[in-house]
């Protein structure tokens, strides 16, 4: 994929030693009122690294993205996105990630070509119109570009919406369930549209998903959360063997559900074995 991208601002970035450092989490708390949706998580990714951020329902997966973002201040502690504070100065690093999730809506009376021009305007790319033309042709979207977006079906908004989200050729890319609601074949292509991305921009992606398949193909790490805590951080292959499971839905399962590490298969588990012995 074409990442060029010309800004029509002066150059983006933040000083100091992190500025290298797509996310470093520190401390990081959020409260409303008596309720800990996030408590005291640590984290940093890597550049060029995919990370799956994995929970239940409830677990803080959203509130912690939205934190990542500079949408939700935290209660305490601090997230720096290359080197800054993005509570502080978002403005700093904006140009450099983007956001992608299938229950945001882009507004529905606009046409997707006007879409993406705002969002464009947005992100100030100066070579909007050539971006907007390379991006829809890479995900197949140009015949759509006149149509409007409200009109278009779950699939054809999902790759819009990741056209959007391409549009500044981010460094650092968040996705919030990325395939919802597709059929196989679509969720397929979307995921390896992401894996080329990432591997051709060097980019760190962090994946919020329900789909433990997807997962591990997709993550080379995963940070799993509980009641707003970080209790797993590892590859998937180093998680499924420590709770000795063969994949990584039944790891999370066992999480969920509170079972202890390495502990023996549940009853439910075994019962069909020994019916059919």
């Amino acid at each position: 994929m074409d990442e060029r991208v010309k800004s029509s601002g002066g150059e983006t970035g933040a000083g100091g030693e992190d500025a290298s450092v797509p996310v470093a989490v520190r401390d990081l708390t959020k409260t409303y009122g008596a309720i800990t949706a996030v408590d005291h998580i640590n984290f940093a990714l890597e550049p060029g690294t995919t990370v799956a951020l994995l929970g239940g329902n409830g677990a803080g997966k959203t509130t912690t993205i939205a934190m990542l973002l500079g949408l939700v201040m935290p209660t305490s502690g601090e997230v720096k996105v290359f080197g800054a504070d993005i509570s502080r100065n978002r403005d700093e690093v904006a140009q450099r990630l983007n956001f992608q999730s299938p229950y945001v809506d882009l507004p529905a009376r606009l046409t997707v070509r006007q879409n993406l021009t705002v969002y464009a305007g947005l992100y100030g790319i100066a070579n909007w119109a050539e971006r907007i033309a390379f991006v829809a042709e890479d995900l197949q979207i140009t015949p759509l570009l006149d149509r409007q977006t409200g009109k278009l079906s779950a699939g054809q908004k999902t790759r819009v919406g990741l056209a959007k989200a391409l549009l500044n050729a981010p460094e650092l890319l968040l996705l919030d369930e990325p395939t919802a609601s597709l059929d196989p074949d679509t969720a397929d292509w979307i995921r390896r549209k992401l894996r080329q991305y990432a591997k051709s921009r060097r980019a760190t992606l962090l994946l919020a998903s329900h789909n433990m398949a997807e997962v591990e193909r997709l993550a080379d790490r995963i940070i799993l959360l509980d009641a707003g805590r970080i209790i797993e951080d590892g590859t998937p292959a180093a998680l499924i063997e420590t709770y000795c499971r063969e994949t990584l839905e039944e790891v999370f399962l066992d999480v969920v559900r509170g079972r202890s590490k390495r502990a023996e298969k549940p009853e439910e588990d075994a019962a069909p074995a020994r019916r059919a012995s």
